[in-house]
Order: C-alpha cells, then sequence, then structure tokens
C-alpha cells in the first residue's frame, strides 16, 4: 500500500481503496453498458461472427470507460486523481491536445 501511495501522491488509506474500488466498479459498467449500445448499433453476437462481435465491443468498451471513469470517481471522492489519471493516459495515446489550454 505504501508504494501505491508514494506512487499516486496519495496519503490516506481510504483513497486507495476508493480508487481502487472506482477502478473495478468502472470496469463492470462499462462492460453492462457496452451491450445496450452494441444492440442498438444492430451489432449481435448471435448475428455476426464472434472475431467482429467482441473486438468491435471491446472497442465500445474503451472510450466508455474512459468517459465515466473521472464520473465514478467523483461519486468516491476522488475526481481530483481521476481526472490527472484521464490527461495523463490520454496524452500518452497521443490525445493531449484535449486538455491544452492555451495561453
Amino acid at each position: 500500500m505504501e508504494k501505491l501511495k508514494e506512487r499516486w501522491g496519495i496519503e490516506s488509506n481510504w483513497s486507495i481503496l476508493a480508487i481502487l474500488i472506482v477502478f473495478a466498479i468502472n470496469g463492470s459498467f462499462a462492460a453492462w453498458v457496452a451491450k445496450p449500445v452494441t444492440n442498438f448499433l444492430g451489432l449481435d453476437s448471435e448475428t455476426i461472427s464472434a472475431w467482429i462481435y467482441w473486438p468491435l465491443r471491446i472497442l465500445l468498451i474503451f472510450p466508455i470507460y474512459q468517459l465515466t471513469l473521472p464520473i465514478v470517481g467523483w461519486l468516491f471522492g476522488q475526481f481530483k486523481f481521476f481526472w490527472a489519471f484521464e490527461k495523463k493516459f490520454l496524452s500518452r495515446l497521443g490525445l493531449g491536445f484535449l486538455f491544452k489550454q492555451e495561453d
């Protein structure tokens, strides 16, 4: 726990527990939301090949996860951590320009 606290700049054990819970809940939530979205788009595992369906569903889960992570983090009082996490993650993907403010 101490290594995570140091790495993430966290001071309390509650914050680490809340952050881990947020990651778990948000992953499940994103996967749960992806099913009706894929159905809405007309993608169903029974009508198209699993080789097409599952990669598309996983690609759909990714943006849902990224969009909902700060929201679920906010519910647990960890918005600041997850907002910084999102900015860092997206900048590593080459999307950091989304958060840059002009001087």
